[in-house]
């Protein structure tokens, strides 16, 4: 039978980390994969994080299965850190924390509650949006349509936005990145939140709001400002949180499925649901991820260790977009691609179109997706003079 399968192309971006691997050009540049990486080029593990587990490898004292809700502890430091401590929604009893093997298997939760519990609902995601959104949710068998996020002169395309969103049918589902919009970006301010909001009441949409980088734009509250809003002035919110890149832990697979319904006694209908979901996926989530998490924020030292690590990762990222812009003025471009510095989180939608992508792998050995999105991360001052003389090269 297996003759009858067809082979199909690989990823994208797992195809260019294998030829960047094969590049022997000793000023090649990896601007593809989405991990943070520091001035050496390395992802490395967080001190609080290696403190965390060697607590964790001295007392653990069972590895028995955690719940299909996850360990509660886990909840317990997950749920203020996104909505807020002293939330009205958590005095409320109107959110609820299912751990998941990272962001994405939050998604696939989310994607089959909606698919199993509001049947006959579409979902609606940014032009662009992360790839993966792409196939999560019509593999869940739903129906997905765009709206307009980024208009033909590379800038966020607000109006645009709104006026998709004020023409989704009733009761459909929206999409939303709250922070470090990937891959473009560019984010909403707090004004352009609060006209969502009312257009999402409105119109009487679920949203759905992906979490997926707290801490990287502008810091862990501040990034937080959009699903915060929601879930205090609405009913009912889908939120999926992700501890994957905020403690540098990815290869952890650290999540959580975060529920919020109109009161207490509803939520413990959503619970039950989630947890039938999570049943039918994987069982049980991955301990170990989510104990770092909760063993970090359960200790104040700790817990400061660790959000000065944050910050230290986002003032770089931060920073290596102005001087990626300054090292572009020589060659009158810093205006052109002023939009960089003014973006947040670890992605960049550059602008570079596919062609001049491939040319700067092809003469330069410098790699990205061919939409022009950029890994920040990757810059360093070390490599900002030679990408920024490649991109005036293709530029001519």
């Amino acid at each position: 039978m297996f003759e009858q399968i067809e082979r199909v192309p690989g990823d994208a971006i797992l195809g260019l980390i294998e030829a960047f691997k094969k590049d022997s050009n000793p000023q090649k540049v990896d601007l593809g994969v989405g991990v943070y990486r520091d001035a050496q080029g390395n992802t490395p593990v967080m001190r609080a994080v290696k403190e965390a587990e060697t607590l964790l490898l001295n007392n653990e004292s069972t590895k028995t299965y955690i719940g299909s809700h996850g360990a509660p502890a886990y909840g317990e430091v997950v749920l203020p850190m996104v909505l807020g401590e002293g939330s009205p929604v958590l005095e409320a009893g109107r959110a609820s924390a299912t751990q998941s093997p990272g962001g994405t298997g939050a998604l696939r939760l989310a994607a089959d509650f909606i698919a199993t519990q509001l049947p006959g609902k579409d979902i609606w995601v940014s032009d662009p949006t992360w790839p993966n959104h792409l196939g999560i949710f019509p593999a869940a068998g739903l129906t997905l349509h765009k709206y307009p996020y980024v208009d033909a002169d590379n800038r966020l395309d607000f109006d645009g936005m709104l006026g998709a969103l004020k023409q989704i049918p009733e009761g459909d589902v929206v999409l939303l990145h709250a922070c470090c919009h990937n891959p473009t970006g560019f984010d909403l301010s707090r004004e352009q939140w609060k006209q969502v909001l009312e257009v999402v009441r409105e119109r009487r949409l679920l949203p759905l709001v992906d979490f997926a980088y707290q801490g990287f734009g502008e810091g862990l509250d501040e990034d937080a400002f959009a699903p915060r809003l929601l879930a205090e002035n609405l009913d009912e919110v889908i939120i999926t949180s992700s501890c994957s890149k905020n403690f540098g832990i990815y290869c952890e697979r650290t999540g959580c499925l975060i529920m919020v319904a109109k009161n207490a006694e509803q939520m413990e209908d959503v619970r039950s649901q989630a947890a039938i979901v999570a049943r039918e996926n994987y069982s049980n989530p991955p301990a170990h991820g989510g104990a770092i998490v909760s063993e970090i924020l359960h200790s104040d030292a700790m817990t400061a260790l660790w959000r000065e690590e944050l910050t230290e990762m986002r003032d770089r990222i931060n920073t290596l977009r102005r001087d990626f812009v300054e090292a572009l003025k020589p060659y009158g471009l810093d205006q052109k691609y002023a939009h960089v510095a003014e973006q947040r989180g670890m992605f960049s939608y550059t602008g570079l179109t596919p062609e001049q992508v491939d040319r700067l792998r092809d003469e330069f050995s410098i790699y990205m997706v061919r939409s022009g999105r950029a890994n920040v991360a990757g810059f360093s001052h070390e490599n900002l003079p030679y990408l920024a003389k490649a991109i005036a090269a293709v530029n001519d």
